[in-house]
């Protein structure tokens, strides 16, 4: 078996937080122990409710977040012993695209400056050479060449998503983590950009972590299906076979998001409790309240 491009094992990020300024500090545990491997050309989707921790373990993936414990491996390098220029050596090859396409961007400037900041950092070069690389990347995620000179305030949120993504692949990334990159998005321009990523991912040979609550969006790009609650991963399926969910809380998800009747997904909502990330972890953290119980869970 090939070596993975990604392996994370018993990854751990925790804060210290306190409810009120003289409160006793306690340990919120945003990533809990979390393992799991990405091949090369695999799209991994991490899915999970808000707050569960899919954004925290996506920061501490690219590195903006120190991890508290855990091994990272990328490309047979272990990412949390890096040194600096380590890191920025392999900053080259991952990357990572935000929910908000707005935020992401500087609205000082236009945005082929944005898109050329990365092959400054690492490539500087011929200037005519540069704007020609901003130009294919441009062409590539579906837009006008010439909307190089144009402001992030001129764009729609689909469009400034595709100039984020033309961002990240400036460098050619294998590895590009998508943090609820859709979430923001009307269904439409939603699956443009998914149809987007799939053909992107054939041209440049890509691995995808995407991290969404969107099953549907699941279900059409990833190869595999992670599921977070509470800081950990529950449970890890193929995501064409997602009837198959043995974990209460995948099932729930299943039945309360893609379900086509509303009474039903309100029922099965009502019908289940969940415990956030800062439980003791001696018990499943999700409970379902059902006449039949069900087997191994609390």
């Amino acid at each position: 078996m090939s070596q993975p491009l990604l392996k994370v094992s018993n990854l751990k990020k925790h804060y210290i937080i306190r409810d009120r300024l003289f409160a006793k500090r306690r340990v919120l545990a945003a990533v809990d122990n979390v393992s799991f491997a990405v091949g090369r050309r695999e799209t991994l989707g991490i899915v999970g409710e808000s707050g569960c921790g899919k954004s925290t373990l996506a920061r501490c993936l690219v590195s903006l977040e120190k991890t508290t414990s855990g091994q990272i491996q990328f490309d047979g390098v272990e990412l949390t012993a890096a040194s600096q220029e380590e890191l920025r050596q392999l900053r080259r090859n991952l990357q990572i695209v935000f929910q908000d396409p707005y935020a992401a961007l500087n609205p000082l400037r236009t945005v082929g400056e944005s898109i050329i900041e990365p092959l400054l950092n690492y490539n500087p070069g011929d200037s005519r050479e540069l704007e020609e690389k901003v130009e294919q990347l441009l062409t590539v995620v579906g837009l006008n060449p010439e909307y190089k000179t144009r402001y992030p305030y001129q764009f729609s949120g689909g469009q400034l998503q595709r100039v984020n993504i033309a961002r990240a692949l400036a460098l050619n990334p294998a590895l590009v983590v998508c943090d609820e990159a859709v979430s923001n998005l009307d269904s439409i321009v939603k699956m443009q950009i998914v149809d987007l990523l799939l053909r992107l991912q054939d041209e440049f040979n890509m691995s995808y972590i995407f991290i969404t609550h969107d099953l549907h969006v699941v279900r059409r790009i990833a190869d595999r299906m992670a599921v977070m609650l509470g800081g950990k991963i529950v449970e890890v399926l193929p995501a064409g076979e997602l009837a198959a969910a043995i974990h209460p809380y995948t099932r729930y998800l299943l039945s309360s998001t893609l379900s086509g009747n509303p009474r039903r997904r309100r029922q099965r909502k009502q019908g289940t409790q969940l415990t956030g990330p800062a439980g003791n972890g001696q018990c499943c953290r999700v409970r379902l309240r059902a006449a039949t119980p069900v087997s191994g869970v609390l």
